[in-house]
């Protein structure tokens, strides 16, 4: 991806370096021509705008396509304000899920010269000839052209080594999906279509003979035609090293013996499977046009638990339509006994587009109107009930899906006494209130801090022995290699607690 005078620069902000920019790969494999005129750049929204656009001037282009999604486009909008302030001449081009579903449209729709809706990889293209050749367009909406899949130049070989060596690389063997779930933007698509899987597995081959070793599949249902699945997972067998790693995201009810088969002859760890479940409420399943065998979800997670060494990432959405505190808390504590390494506790988001936004009036969904729209309140979920599990979130981000606390957790669940009938999640959210009421915040808790919390917090909300607390904070501590010792960290609580009472017998005496 080497110019001397690029005209036209491919442009996006990641949540973090180690992310890339699979789409920008995608645009510059489809120039043709183009490709010698132009230079890709990715930034973090951790940069300032104004060093961005001092960046992206260097190369003085004609022409900036900006990749807009969910959690970059208050940093790209700024961004885009700044050029235009600075080099007005400068043709601003957008595109992008964030930016696909006009009228609805974020702010920076209005600062760009042009905007490409849906797919880019021919239109793109159009639009940087005619601009180029002085024939700029006279509609700034320009409706993206969905090409055949077998016409679509592949990406992968704009993986630098750079990328292969320090960041993700993501790849799909097939695009779509067949269901209709209306919180998510794979609901619009008509199905799920598969690249030729000869011509993939090529690629593939290409790209492990570079030296990558870390493929996260963006499909949206990997295991939909399991064939497909199987040949895949044999290529990656042929090729297993001790630092290969696969994430895939499944659906939870579909897994045949087939499939099955290969997947117990993995390593531990080597595979992520990321299941979305969601809820396991069945109608709030129907409500939101969602397909899923509850009973098939469960009995398939037990089994990848029990008889394969995959990592699995299950997510649950609060704040669904219909959905309350405690019923969300059930579909909680039915996952939390399928035991999967983590659990993902997603609050809703308002996609643009979504077809969930026709519930909006009927269950009165107000959301946030700052990126990234996260719900605030429903007919059936209040704000303080909102907040309260946004903080649930995090800490359980913290010490459950962290893994530092792998025999703690249990105790704090309920799950380690066998006559504690108790939920997991009224446990939890017991603790997180608690930890909550002590700092005051979710965020900047050191390790060491953590571990003094719990240890006071857990002991005193569900009332659990101070000695069974600090035995099974050891184990971890020791686990996880800290260091320090855990005894001095603990051992400041009962420092604290008789100071607290020296005073009070100061203030009596007084």
């Amino acid at each position: 991806m080497k110019t001397t005078s690029p005209q036209i620069i491919l442009c996006t902000l990641n949540a973090r370096y180690i992310h890339s920019a699979f789409g920008l790969r995608y645009l510059y494999a489809n120039l043709g021509e183009l490709k010698s005129q132009t230079i890709l750049k990715e930034f973090t929204i951790h940069e300032r705008p104004i060093d961005v656009v001092e960046k992206l001037l260097e190369s003085k282009p004609k022409i900036i396509g900006f990749s807009v999604y969910i959690w970059n486009v208050t940093e790209i909008g700024e961004t885009v304000a700044i050029l235009k302030q600075v080099a007005p001449e400068v043709i601003i081009v957008i595109g992008g899920p964030e930016v696909s579903h006009l009228p609805d449209k974020p702010e920076c729709v209005d600062l760009a010269d042009y905007i490409i809706k849906g797919p880019g990889e021919i239109s793109f293209r159009v639009l940087c000839e005619q601009i180029l050749n002085g024939q700029k367009p006279l509609n700034k909406v320009i409706e993206g052209v969905a090409e055949t899949l077998d016409k679509i130049a592949s990406p992968y070989e704009f993986y630098s080594d750079e990328d292969i060596s320090n960041r993700l690389i993501y790849v799909e063997a097939s695009r779509g999906c067949p269901f209709k779930c209306e919180f998510c933007l794979s609901s619009l698509d008509k199905t799920s279509k598969p690249f030729e899987l000869g011509a993939f597995l090529e690629e593939m081959d290409k790209l492990y003979q570079r030296g990558a070793r870390n493929f996260k599949f963006i499909d949206r249902t990997f295991n939909l035609k399991v064939s497909t699945s199987v040949a895949i997972l044999e290529f990656f067998l042929e090729r297993m090293t001790d630092n290969l790693y696969l994430h895939f995201e499944v659906i939870p009810d579909n897994l045949p013996e087939k499939l099955k088969q290969a997947l117990m002859r993995f390593p531990k760890d080597s595979l992520q499977f990321e299941i979305g479940v969601q809820t396991f409420d069945p109608e709030i399943q129907g409500l939101i046009s969602r397909k899923q065998d509850n009973n098939k979800t469960k009995e398939n997670l037990l089994w990848l638990r029990e008889h394969t060494g995959a990592h699995i990432h299950a997510d649950l959405i609060f704040g669904l339509p219909s959905d309350t505190l405690d019923n969300f808390g059930k579909s909680f504590d039915q996952l939390v006994a399928l035991n999967p390494q983590e659990i993902q506790l997603g609050i809703l988001k308002r996609l643009r587009g979504a077809p969930l936004n026709r519930h909006n009036e009927d269950y009165q969904l107000v959301y946030s109107d700052t990126p990234p729209y996260t719900i605030l309140t429903t007919k059936d979920i209040s704000f303080t009930e909102m907040q309260r599990v946004k903080r649930f979130a995090r800490y359980w981000d913290m010490i459950a899906n962290s893994g530092r606390f792998k025999h703690t957790l249990p105790l704090i669940l309920g799950i380690e006494d066998p006559n504690e009938n108790s939920s997991a999640f009224k446990r939890f959210m017991q603790l997180s209130d608690a930890l909550h009421n002590t700092e005051g915040s979710t965020w900047k808790i050191a390790l060491p801090r953590l571990y003094k919390l719990l240890y006071e917090v857990v002991s005193d909300e569900l009332a659990i022995p101070e000695e069974q607390m600090r035995e099974y904070l050891e184990k971890d501590h020791q686990r996880t290699k800290q260091k320090g010792s855990l005894e001095l960290i603990l051992n400041a609580r009962k420092n604290n607690k008789q100071g607290k009472a020296n005073k009070r017998q100061m203030n009596h005496a007084s």
